[in-house]
């Protein structure tokens, strides 16, 4: 389970930054950053890990459970995308990264360390320690993975009513059997994500 260990050690404001959608075929990259500036309340720290390990309804409480304690002033926290046109522009990597840049612009203040999880740092305007599985070490980067994947399944089921033939609210736009398909035999929406090899092989052939 993550904790506390590291953001105390580092001894200053720190934010936990995380990033969901890197995977998929389509949609935004979305990334989430979270200071907590007098520590993690117990009843919330119990709720949080990395949010590959949480259930769907286990996300929507600790995510439900984040917004409370942000309206209390326990948390500071913030969330920003890159879009799949950002991401055919750019590669992922560097939309990846956008999106992390944004999100820690957005915190009400700005943090004196950045613990990203994964092993490339993004620029920001302040240092930054990578941590590899981060998202289970770091109760604050535990919290960001979860504020980002919540609303970007959020968006991708927003956008399925729209681009019925995709399943978008199944798959969020991961590459599964179905959504390849479904590519293959619709060719690809304009939240499609070009650069990437299924995606450029449908649109080859739709023209």
């Amino acid at each position: 389970m993550p904790d506390f260990l590291l953001e105390t050690e580092a001894g200053c404001r720190v934010a936990g930054v995380d990033e969901a959608g890197r995977g998929p075929l389509a949609g935004p990259v979305l990334a989430a950053a979270v200071a907590f500036p007098h520590g993690v309340p117990p009843d919330l720290a119990r709720l949080l890990d990395d949010s590959k390990r949480l259930s769907a309804a286990a996300r929507e409480a600790a995510f439900a459970a984040l917004q409370a304690a942000a309206a209390r002033g326990e948390v500071d926290c913030a969330i920003a995308a890159a879009s799949a046109a950002e991401i055919g522009r750019l590669n992922i990597l560097r939309a990846t990264h956008l999106a992390m840049a944004r999100a820690v612009a957005r915190l009400a203040v700005p943090p004196a360390l950045a613990l990203v999880d994964g092993n490339r740092a993004p620029p920001l305007p302040c240092p930054v320690r990578c941590v590899i599985g981060g998202d289970g070490l770091s109760l604050s980067i535990a919290a960001a993975s979860i504020l980002a994947k919540v609303v970007r399944d959020r968006a991708m089921a927003r956008l399925d009513p729209r681009w019925p033939a995709y399943g978008f609210a199944r798959h969020a736009g991961y590459p599964t059997e179905r959504h390849r398909a479904m590519l293959a035999e619709h060719g690809p929406s304009p939240h499609h994500r070009r650069g990437f090899a299924p995606v450029d092989r449908a649109a080859l052939r739709f023209g």
